[in-house]
């Protein structure tokens, strides 16, 4: 009776509905955030605090809001951790984190740091990210340290099977070579890469080719090229160590030498036969002038000869010529007409006519 007439007399002292669906629902968000919480980073978390990885519940809710995928800097810390690398290498979770964001390969660094560390290869954490950022791939540079890769010279994908050179007595040959590398890490950023060292492999085999008198000399010592290329210092700017050049197969190709002989003097032949035609049209260019010089000649012959009688009766006219004269120069001229007669050559000269005025 009492209870009742408290409550009549306060009513607002006993919750009423409205409380009480409020209060659920605020324990159900909260439950629901924090099995989402849970799920997405309780595993995670223990992960990291079993493996001592060093990675806190706020490290991991921020990297949700800064746009990280904490499922790989957590693993690749905890790989790191358990090969005996730690923060002191490096490989801080704001490091990882920062690599992350640039847009590099995390897991693939770590590798390559674990490898290096197996192999007492010196490799920091700062250099490989250097190289993974600039399109290299670190974990194969330090796999190529480790264990050398053979490049094949010339590159089959590029079409052309053989390096060609051509010893001092013609004869061409064709070699194949396999150029053994290793990568040199500290050259790896900004190095050349293996077309430099097809590239230059392949003009040093040349020009030991040519260095040699015969073809003998390459074919019973090949390793003289490989001596040859090797103390040029190929590697030199590139990201390889060059540890060997074998020379894998020397095929004897064509005698260069002796088919430019004959195309120099397939050459040397149509010169001389297109000056020979020059000096024939020439001399037949001057006969026709020297035929034309004789008949304009013999033209004035003729006319010269034409005159001769006009001069005699002139002569005649004017008393500078006798009968006698007269009678005497055609004596004259024919004891010279029979005398030529008598030595053959009466059809080629040519006396002049005299006639009687």
């Amino acid at each position: 009776m009492t209870a009742m007439i408290l409550a009549q007399a306060n009513p607002v002292a006993m919750p009423g509905p409205t409380m009480f669906w409020l209060g659920v629902v605020t324990l159900g968000v909260i439950a629901l955030l924090g099995g989402i919480f849970i799920t997405k980073y309780f595993n995670l978390w223990i992960q990291a605090f079993l493996t001592q990885a060093n990675v806190t519940i706020v490290d991991l809710v921020g990297m949700s809001f800064r746009k990280v995928n904490p499922n790989i800097i957590v693993r690749s810390k905890i790989m790191a951790y358990q090969a005996g690398l730690t923060e002191k290498d490096g490989l801080t979770t704001r490091a990882l984190e920062s690599h992350y964001l640039a847009g590099g390969n995390v897991p693939n660094v770590v590798r390559a740091l674990i490898a290096a560390n197996r192999a007492d290869i010196p490799l920091s954490y700062k250099q490989a990210t250097a190289i993974d950022l600039a399109g290299r791939n670190v974990l194969e540079a330090v796999q190529t340290s480790v264990n050398p890769k053979v490049i094949p010279c010339p590159d089959p994908t590029q079409g052309r099977n053989t390096i060609d050179g051509v010893a001092r007595n013609g004869i061409q040959l064709k070699v194949k070579a396999k150029v053994t590398v290793r990568t040199n890490l500290d050259r790896l950023v900004g190095g050349a890469t293996d077309e430099t060292i097809i590239a230059r492999v392949g003009e040093g085999i040349v020009n030991a080719i040519g260095s040699a008198e015969t073809h003998l000399q390459v074919l019973g010592k090949p390793d003289s090229i490989s001596k040859r290329v090797l103390e040029k210092g190929l590697d030199a700017g590139t990201a390889y160590e060059i540890l060997s050049i074998d020379i894998a197969d020397i095929d004897v190709g064509d005698n260069i030498g002796a088919n430019l002989q004959a195309l120099q003097a397939e050459a040397d032949t149509r010169v001389a036969r297109a000056k020979a035609e020059e000096r024939r049209a020439f001399a037949v260019a001057k006969e026709q002038e020297m035929q034309a010089a004789v008949q304009e000649n013999r033209a004035k012959v003729v006319e010269a000869e034409a005159e001769v009688p006009l001069a005699i009766a002139e002569a005649f006219r004017q008393g500078h010529l006798g009968i006698t004269d007269y009678y005497n120069l055609r004596n004259v001229q024919a004891d010279t007409e029979m005398r030529s007669a008598i030595a053959g050559t009466g059809s080629n000269t040519r006396q002049p006519v005299v006639s009687t005025p």
